[in-house]
């Protein structure tokens, strides 16, 4: 997801490839806000969609984060989703457009997106990307080309994140 949550500037940067459909990645989000807090626009936090086939609603997940990108609500739509992944699973893509239509996003526009598939390119690549890194679940962290995998625990992930930004950011 090309929304980054600083400037385009910022010092370091932390890929954070997420399946919007995946309760492990909404936990995560505590760890990513947690960072954001301490570190402000010294740490610019790229989200990277890796939508998992065990996710069947996944994919159209991130297509639609990718339209929230467009309509300047990228982060608070993804975090808005993956608080409702379980729904997500259950009801499937009529929950994409609810979430806009809460965030006060253009639903129609959300649903058109989705049909014609304008942000297909962008799933895709971040998917052959992540694959290319070896990504093989979410959350995957990935600094100074670094990859941290959150699958299997979070345990200790924020530390070891936050020793490397202070790293980084020392020079």
């Amino acid at each position: 997801m090309s929304d980054s949550t600083t400037a385009p500037t910022s010092p370091v940067v932390l890929e954070a490839w997420f399946d919007l459909q995946c309760p492990d990645c909404f936990v995560a989000l505590d760890d990513v806000r947690a960072l954001r807090e301490t570190y402000g626009d010294r740490l610019d936090v790229q989200l990277r969609h890796f939508p998992l086939a065990k996710h069947k609603h996944a994919y159209a997940a991130a297509q639609a984060a990718e339209e929230a990108v467009e309509q300047g609500k990228g982060w608070p739509y993804v975090e808005a989703l993956l608080a409702r992944t379980a729904e997500l699973g259950d009801r499937g893509e009529p929950v994409l457009l609810e979430v806009a239509t809460e965030l006060g996003l253009d639903a129609e526009e959300f649903d058109t997106a989705l049909i014609d598939g304008r942000h297909l390119l962008t799933v895709d690549a971040d998917e052959a990307e992540g694959k290319a890194i070896k990504v093989t679940g979410t959350p995957t962290y990935v600094i100074d080309g670094e990859r941290l995998d959150g699958g299997q625990s979070q345990e200790g992930l924020r530390q070891r994140i936050a020793e490397t930004v202070d790293r980084l950011l020392k020079g």
